[in-house]
């Protein structure tokens, strides 16, 4: 099964276009959930993976493309079946929620 680190690392790979730091050092990455998927197809067990994240601003012009990068990430990964993200806005974004890494290469 993967875990929520395993999942997060996948999502390292996923970046703000604008900001050019990975969503999850950017902390637009606020919860993973998962479980298994008896529903799938084929019939090994897979997972189903929910998600939950913000923007840096409810006009990003680059959210489409975000919430793209983030299910084909997720998508392309055997194990997981299914990929919903939700987006929400509360608690609200703000730049003390970039890691210290992220400030590191932010040279913030």
């Amino acid at each position: 099964m993967l875990s929520e680190a395993d999942i997060l690392g996948a999502l390292r790979d996923c970046f703000d276009p604008e900001v050019k730091l990975n969503l999850v050092d950017l902390g637009l990455i606020y919860g993973v959930a998962t479980g298994p998927d008896p529903d799938s197809t084929p019939a090994w067990p897979r997972q189903w993976v929910k998600v939950t994240m913000t923007l840096t601003t409810p006009q990003c012009p680059a959210s489409g493309l975000i919430f793209e990068q983030v299910n084909n990430r997720l998508a392309g990964i055997p194990d997981i079946s299914r990929v919903e993200v939700d987006l929400v806005w509360e608690p609200k974004w703000t730049p003390h929620r970039i890691s210290e890494a992220g400030r590191r290469q932010l040279a913030l």
